[in-house]
């Protein structure tokens, strides 16, 4: 079987050739198509809210910011869990959504239940969302200006 298309390919070089270059071509526009990433982002939907509180403890900080900040956060549709870390000035809640969740939907409800909690926290404590980011990091573009 081999011995004929060895033959075939041999006697028909032009038509053989012209197949190889059509299917080079057809492979170079399939792959210039393709949606691939080089580093898919495989991360879930996260929505931190970071709220700097100065002078407090961090067990303070538990009670008196991290723990309304979570209490306030409970019910949010499609919410898949949440996590905080209190330290000595900070207060940060992450937001865990469920996949397929739009990134602004939930920073929009996430925005309005910071917005109900923000008169049960201390004077002068204000949380705010942290940035569009996943757990990947951000990607920051540089540009150089030529002089």
């Amino acid at each position: 079987m081999i011995d004929r298309i060895i033959q075939f390919s041999i006697g028909n070089r032009w038509f053989v050739m012209v197949c190889a270059i059509l299917l080079a071509i057809g492979g170079v526009l399939a792959f210039h198509r393709l949606p691939i990433d080089a580093v898919p982002d495989i991360t879930t939907v996260q929505v931190q809210i970071n709220t700097e509180v100065p002078g407090y403890t961090p067990l303070e900080i538990e009670q008196r910011v991290t723990y309304l900040i979570e209490a306030g956060l409970s019910g949010i549709p499609r919410l898949d869990s949440t996590r905080s870390l209190s330290r000595y000035g900070l207060s940060q809640v992450t937001a865990v959504f469920e996949d397929g969740t739009d990134i602004y939907f939930a920073r929009q409800i996430v925005s309005e239940r910071l917005q109900e909690v923000r008169s049960r926290l201390p004077l002068q404590i204000t949380p705010e969302l942290g940035p569009v980011a996943t757990g990947l990091g951000e990607i920051f573009m540089y540009t150089v200006d030529a002089v």
